[in-house]
């Protein structure tokens, strides 16, 4: 079980990272364009900013803290955040009408809740 937490964390990272570097790199009207990247005209520049933030905070919480043997309660409450961010992006596209996009989400939040519980201990 160990190791899959391991490989299971490292993709989110991974995934999150990029998401995240993404949003903090690319200007609004290429997210824009990108597919289900509309949400991004519903909100403002310094939001899309705030969440590749967060995405990047979160990829570094789920194996930093663990690697590092340095506080790896972090990893489970970065998963946590995870499950709130994903929970919002559902609601963004609910709004929107995308709902294809949730299935990704829904991914994500599964995979984040195996390693919150795998990490909090069952």
């Amino acid at each position: 079980m160990h190791v899959t937490l391991w490989i299971v964390a490292g993709l989110l990272a991974a995934a999150f990272l990029a998401g995240g570097l993404i949003k903090l790199t690319q200007p609004k009207q290429k997210l824009a364009a990108a597919p289900g990247g509309g949400w991004v005209q519903d909100v403002g520049g310094g939001v899309v900013k705030a969440i590749g933030a967060l995405e990047v905070v979160a990829a570094a919480g789920l194996v930093l803290p663990a690697a590092s043997g340095v506080a790896p309660i972090l990893v489970p409450l970065a998963a946590v955040g995870i499950i709130v961010l994903m929970v919002g992006a559902i609601i963004v596209h609910l709004r929107r009408h995308e709902r294809t996009v949730i299935i990704v989400n829904l991914t994500y939040i599964a995979l984040a809740a195996l390693v919150a519980w795998g990490r909090f201990g069952p």
